[in-house]
């Protein structure tokens, strides 16, 4: 029996969905992809320390830009966690190699809040003299609006709960500030945040070995993935193989020639 009624249950909960879809506030929400597209680079914000900047400030090194609001009661959090997890991970540093850039996107919060968040999460990152690597910044609601318009990142306000509905991603930008990679959810490999600030910095960071990691992985804007390119992969093993009987036929006639010398 009560297999009968939970069975009744998923089906008129998957009926409901089909026939009326998403919660009315939940209808647009989400993220909309603007790969390329140049993000507002001198619109206003405040920085964690009170101070009026933009974000052509941090350009000139690839920027990981998050989109969260600091009294988000979870799905922020896990965001930033998601985001300071995949920053441990990686072999660069905030501040040397590419910047992180944080921004709220409820008017109502100040910097003082931005503050105590960013003190929080350079702390759980725990890398030397990367304060002026992250940034915790908060805005207008034109700035911030004009940023999240920007980059597809779509939230709506619930004023039953007070809280914002909202996608949870990361975006990576260029040094000249346009759209690079998206990555989605809560959890964010290192191997594909790497690979994506070394698309977005266009080769000015990495080792010759990060290079032939970024040919052989292929990002998959679907669901914001980096995937293993079997053909580039052959086409390595290819130039290897060629290269090996090269040398291998170099020293077999430097032998040959020394023999017929010594004859």
């Amino acid at each position: 029996m009560k297999i009968a009624i939970l069975a009744a249950i998923v089906f008129a909960s998957v009926l409901h969905a089909q026939v009326y879809g998403r919660p009315a506030i939940l209808r647009n929400v989400g993220i909309e992809q603007h790969m390329g597209a140049a993000v507002p680079l001198d619109d206003p914000f405040t920085d964690e320390n009170g101070n009026m900047v933009t974000l052509r400030q941090y350009s000139g090194k690839p920027i990981i830009l998050a989109l969260v609001y600091y009294q988000c009661p979870s799905l922020c959090n896990m965001v930033l966690n998601g985001l300071v997890r995949a920053a441990r991970a990686l072999k660069f540093t905030a501040g040397d190699e590419y910047q992180i850039v944080t921004v709220s996107f409820d008017s109502r919060e100040n910097y003082p809040l931005a503050r105590d968040k960013k003190q929080s999460y350079i702390k759980d990152y725990g890398r030397p003299g990367s304060e002026a690597g992250w940034h915790f910044l908060t805005g207008t609601d034109a700035s911030s609006r004009s940023l999240a318009d920007a980059v597809g990142f779509h939230f709506t306000y619930d004023p039953i709960s007070n809280q914002f509905a909202h996608p949870s991603a990361i975006m990576i930008l260029t040094s000249d500030g346009r759209i690079a990679r998206y990555f989605y959810g809560i959890d964010y490999p290192a191997r594909d945040v790497r690979l994506g600030l070394l698309e977005a910095s266009g080769g000015k960071i990495g080792s010759a070995i990060d290079a032939v990691q970024l040919f052989c992985f292929h990002y998959d804007p679907a669901n914001g993935k980096y995937g293993l390119m079997i053909i580039r992969v052959l086409q390595l093993a290819g130039l290897a193989t060629l290269g090996a009987l090269l040398a291998f036929m170099l020293v077999m006639f430097r032998r040959d020639a020394r023999a017929r010398r010594a004859v």
